[in-house]
């Protein structure tokens, strides 16, 4: 079995600016390939009205606390920044993260972030369209960094993908993402892209981690643990242990 990277996404809800810089560290000191936060501006489960924080303010305070592991949000929604601002973000967390900050970004879909930030929402359509259209304004303004697209829609957001992107991120199970995988490989034929180019990564339960080479047998080569508070960062431990093994 091929060796493989291994992640930690922390969710920055219901928890303190402590625990996470607490976790993030701790994961660093581990050596986990990538370290990632989401963005959103409301908890997705449990307490509605739980704390919550902004993922650039803490990506730039995890860059200049960490010094291993690449960073970035698991993923940015394009809708919420200008294109050229988000740019000028990521490539200032760039510089002080000395060069290990990769931009993920995907076209939303959590309405509360939208209604009550006063963003338009659309459909799901519109907001595709706002992506395609971003990608190249985002690329050339910030040059030559990664970019990671998330997202599993066959049709516009794995042709961007195959189009834009140096990593690609979505779910499972190990089935689902295995067809999602195969597409992707598809659209990086009609753009004569070449597969390779692209990372494969995927967002895993801790429950699943044990799962690990059914994922890896779905094309996965990057897998990253979604951890909410209190962060233990147990499963992600047994993860490298698997990985460098």
């Amino acid at each position: 079995m091929s060796r493989f990277r291994v992640g930690v996404q922390l969710q920055p809800q219901a928890t303190t600016v402590e625990e996470l810089r607490r976790a993030w560290n701790t994961a660093d000191g581990l050596t986990v390939d990538s370290i990632w936060i989401w963005d959103h501006f409301f908890p997705l489960y449990g307490d509605p009205d739980a704390s919550h924080f902004e993922v650039y303010a803490l990506l730039s305070a995890m860059a200049a606390e960490t010094s291993h592991a690449d960073l970035g949000a698991l993923v940015t929604c394009n809708s919420y920044r200008n294109p050229n601002l988000l740019a000028d973000m990521a490539r200032t967390i760039d510089h002080i993260s000395e060069g290990r900050f990769v931009l993920g970004i995907g076209s939303g879909w959590f309405e509360r972030d939208y209604r009550e930030y006063g963003y338009d929402f659309g459909d799901a359509p519109s907001r595709l369209q706002a992506l395609a259209r971003d990608l190249p304004v985002i690329m050339d303004r910030r040059g030559r960094l990664p970019i990671l697209v998330g997202g599993s829609g066959e049709k516009v957001t794995l042709r961007l993908v195959a189009e834009h992107a140096d990593a690609w991120n979505s779910f499972g199970p190990p089935g689902n993402y295995a067809q999602k995988n195969r597409v992707l490989d598809e659209w990086c034929e009609r753009m004569e892209r070449k597969p390779g180019e692209i990372e494969r990564t995927v967002g895993i339960h801790p429950t699943e981690v044990d799962n690990w080479p059914a994922y890896l047998d779905a094309g996965a080569e990057h897998l990253i643990v979604m951890l909410g508070a209190p962060f233990d960062l147990t499963p992600v431990e047994r993860l490298l242990r698997h990985a460098r093994s």
